[in-house]
């Protein structure tokens, strides 16, 4: 495994971790992540460190997915030009119907630039050839599979359809990229389901914030649930759900989403099945999606000044062995430190051994950028004494018995993660303020004090679309919406006045 040797200059070298707007993308690329010199703007390469870390996330991923009942599959990259039209005839029809406040069948079904039409890779050729339908890559994967559906399900026995997979999408992203968290090329999963009834389909809405909530445990990611406003809600859903992150910048990275579309995409996509009366309803569908902006939230939340800091379930190497040898001791301690290795890697442990010739401390410099959770350093002494010493990333050194060994790791990397959720939580916890009063004199609104610039807000809100503006440009935050968990009581609306339990919250955003 190579990595590099400057490693003194290279650590008077890295940003403060308060000037994240550095120290992230240096982070990226010194940690071996990703390398950004591919001559496309936005589409980095992943390095092995860097895919094997992404590829622990997708597992905890892919067990849950499992453990609830769905498939996995693999759809097409291209899609047909005519299907992306038949997306964008609907969202525009529900958007419209949305700023009417009118039911979508009372509007007629008109041609609009909408939907991903601006943000697509096309393809038009093959070979010399032109191609008389254009294709696109796809942005996500609703038109590609709902083509498929209405072949898939035909009664309520073949109800509920849960499939899943995990993919490239692509968009052509027009802000400024920064690696995980707004990129051309995304690592996206996603899952899609049919049900009988609008009343089904919540309760796999539930079910995906059950999943969310064990998966963000694993990754130690406390998080802002909430119901993105209306006017923030992707326009051919019903409602959404977003899952953010708070980062060191005080900005929130959304890393996942719900969407219930209630029968809305199976009206255009002709989705129908026979119910037990015999006669055909719509099915009512549901989406989930998350990105590798869940590894750019793990190191915005978890890094440090020194560089990375790993959750135990997503490090590509759980524990790296050091061996401190000398020309007399060398190969008594390397059989020793493979023996040791070997005991950790059968009860499931991702374990290396860092054999470079290098200087201990050059290899501590480079697992400490890393993010690896635990080092083990074993020695001449350390054979003498059987013990070891253990080294975690989050601190506190000590040396540990060997007969005690698989315990003693067990147990640290078990205190490593709760630690990991313990500081993260008390990080959102510190940054999440109540918004100040605001005042209105003379018809112009005022707060009472001024914002602090890395906070987010939460306020209680019962007004209307008007009255959110008003707050937006006044306070520069965006509405992140409703948290699903009601104020206890009923307060006045920080705008109207109007009683209320609904508590928004607002923050700037990626």
């Amino acid at each position: 495994m190579a990595m590099g040797k400057g490693n003194s200059k290279a650590k008077s070298g890295i940003p403060l971790k308060s000037n994240f707007n550095e120290w992230y993308p240096f982070i990226v690329e010194a940690a071996e992540l990703i390398d950004k010199r591919y001559p496309i703007k936005g589409m980095d390469v992943w390095r092995p460190y860097g895919w094997k870390t992404m590829r622990l996330i997708d597992s905890h991923t892919h067990s849950e997915m499992e453990r609830t009942g769905h498939g996995e599959c693999n759809f097409p990259l291209l899609i047909p030009e005519d299907l992306l039209e038949k997306e964008n005839r609907l969202v525009s029809l529900l958007k419209r119907a949305r700023e009417k406040g009118v039911d979508p069948e009372e509007l007629r079904d008109e041609e609009d630039e909408a939907g991903f039409k601006k943000e697509v890779y096309w393809v038009k050729h093959a070979g010399e050839n032109e191609l008389d339908i254009p294709m696109f890559l796809r942005p996500t994967s609703e038109t590609a599979m709902y083509t498929m559906f209405p072949l898939w399900i035909r009664s309520h026995a073949d109800l509920p359809l849960k499939i899943y997979q995990t993919v490239n999408t692509f968009r052509y992203e027009t802000k400024q990229t920064r690696s995980f968290i707004r990129v051309r090329e995304i690592h996206f999963f996603e899952a899609h389901t049919a049900h009988v009834d609008e009343a089904a389909a919540t309760k796999q809405i539930e079910e995906d914030l059950e999943i969310v909530d064990h998966l963000m445990q694993k990754f130690a990611l406390p998080v802002i649930i909430s119901k993105r406003p209306i006017w923030d809600t992707f326009p051919g859903a019903w409602y959404t759900i977003a899952i953010d992150v708070v980062m060191p910048n005080g900005r929130t990275l959304q890393v996942a989403s719900v969407h219930h579309y209630r029968d809305q995409w199976a009206k255009a996509f002709d989705i129908t099945y026979e119910n037990r009366e015999g006669s055909q309803s719509y099915v009512h569908q549901t989406t989930y999606g998350m990105s590798e902006r869940l590894l750019g939230a793990i190191i915005g939340m978890h890094g440090d000044d020194s560089g990375l800091v790993l959750p135990p379930s997503v490090s590509p190497y759980q524990i790296v062995l050091i061996p401190i040898v000398s020309k007399d001791n060398a190969e008594v301690v390397n059989n020793a430190i493979k023996k040791i290795s070997e005991r950790l890697k059968k009860i499931g442990l991702r374990t290396y051994i860092d054999g470079r010739n290098i200087r201990p401390g050059q290899k501590y410099f480079d697992w400490e950028i890393k993010g690896v959770p635990l080092r083990l350093d074993f020695g001449a002494r350390d054979l003498a004494s059987n013990s070891i010493m253990c080294s975690p990333r989050t601190g506190d050194k000590v040396s540990i018995n060997l007969d005690e060994l698989e315990k003693e790791v067990e147990m640290k990397l078990e205190a490593i993660h709760e630690l990991m959720n313990i500081n993260a939580m008390n990080r959102l916890n510190e940054v999440i303020l109540k918004l100040p009063e605001l005042i209105n004199q003379d018809g112009i609104w005022k707060l009472s004090k001024p914002l602090d610039e890395d906070k987010i807000y939460w306020t209680s809100f019962e007004g209307n679309d008007s009255d959110a503006e008003t707050i937006e440009k006044l306070t520069g935050l965006s509405f992140l919406g409703d948290s699903l968990d009601k104020l206890p009581e009923e307060v006045e609306c920080c705008i109207s006045k109007k009683k209320t339990n609904r508590k928004v919250y607002l923050a700037k955003t990626y």
